[in-house]
């Protein structure tokens, strides 16, 4: 058996053994980056025994967590976030930084994976020794952010990285559970176009803590400027989401790395204004709340799907709905009344 097939039979082999939590935790806590791919692989599983394993091992590393700033990042496509991400990783990293990069893609609709590949776009962030970055598969999911991002969070924090940036798909989607994970969230747009505000809504808007008008060089500098301009008029329409800050407009070339640092320093800033009023505490507990019933909805769903009495009378109710025979409403609430009511109202 040649070496490369002897790592193959070794790697199919841990993939069909039972991750050992404790093991993975020692490997995270020494900055092991296996560890760290094999962890978030861990909570990224579909499988209940994954799934209870994950558990053992997030509650292991909860007490080394939550000491990162946490960023996310959406612009429409085509407004250089990779791009965007890698060079203000490169910077990060450069003044002692370490960095970790969940890029969430697009999901295949046949394979469920990753379309992207945002490791190849990042190709430089990608082979720097203080960063990581793991790209994983939307699923569907609202706002381009895979179910299991959180915990990747945690995990990442867990391994020493200090700056966690979140960077979404962007393509139309709501991006409230994004705010919903971090506790800055940038607006990356670009220059040109007509009408700056025009397919900008006012619901992304009033999530940004910060927006970067991004690809500030060249020709494009005047434009730029001009958006910037207008940004700033719409951004004091709204009302901030913080007492202590308020969202700017600032400029950037991610192509030749001008603007990074002024970007670094407002979301210190923002970070050091949150925390001394005690509203950054306040922020991520609320967001703890929020995962909690994001994952009691989630389980009811699956619980609903995995139920036979459901799936034996869903498709007398969806014909029912679909004839006019029954409201969506009273539908609903007899399939629930079936699977938490023990079947009552069957």
């Amino acid at each position: 058996m040649s070496g490369t097939e002897k790592k193959q039979a070794e790697r199919r082999a841990y993939n069909r053994a039972a991750p050992d939590p404790g093991e993975l935790a020692a490997g995270i806590r020494a900055g092991s980056r296996t560890a760290l791919a094999r962890a978030i692989t861990l909570v990224e599983s579909a499988r209940a025994d994954h799934q209870d394993i994950a558990q053992v091992l997030l509650a292991d590393i909860l007490p080394e967590t939550g000491k990162a700033v946490r960023l996310g990042l959406s612009g429409a496509p085509g407004v250089g976030k990779s791009t965007f991400t890698e060079a203000f990783g490169q910077h990060l990293t450069g003044e002692g930084h370490k960095v970790a990069v969940l890029a969430i893609d697009p999901s295949s609709a046949r394979t469920g994976g990753s379309i992207l590949g945002d490791k190849t776009r990042m190709e430089l962030l990608a082979r720097d020794p203080n960063a990581f970055i793991r790209p994983s598969p939307s699923g569907g999911t609202l706002g381009g952010v895979a179910r299991r991002t959180r915990e990747a969070m945690l995990l990442t924090e867990a391994a020493g990285y200090d700056v966690v940036i979140v960077e979404t798909v962007g393509v139309g989607q709501s991006e409230t559970s994004v705010a919903e994970m971090v506790d800055m969230f940038l607006l990356l747009l670009s220059p040109g176009g007509g009408d700056e505000l025009q397919g900008i809504k006012r619901g992304i808007m009033e999530l940004a803590d910060l927006v970067v008008v991004n690809k500030a060089d060249g020709d494009l500098v005047p434009a730029a400027r001009r958006a910037q301009m207008e940004y700033k008029a719409a951004l004091h329409l709204m009302k901030p989401k913080s007492a202590v800050w308020t969202p700017s407009v600032l400029l950037a070339s991610a192509l030749k790395g001008e603007g990074l640092a002024e970007i670094w320093a407002a979301a210190l800033d923002h970070h050091r204004k949150l925390s001394e009023a005690g509203e950054l505490d306040r922020v991520r507990a609320s967001q703890a709340k929020a995962w909690m019933w994001t994952e009691i909805r989630e389980g009811l769903f699956a619980a609903l799907k995995a139920d036979k009495r459901a799936a034996s009378l869903l498709p007398d109710l969806e014909a029912d709905v679909a004839a006019g025979r029954a409201t969506p409403t009273a539908a609903a609430k007899r399939l629930l009344a079936l699977v938490l009511g023990e079947g009552k109202g069957s």
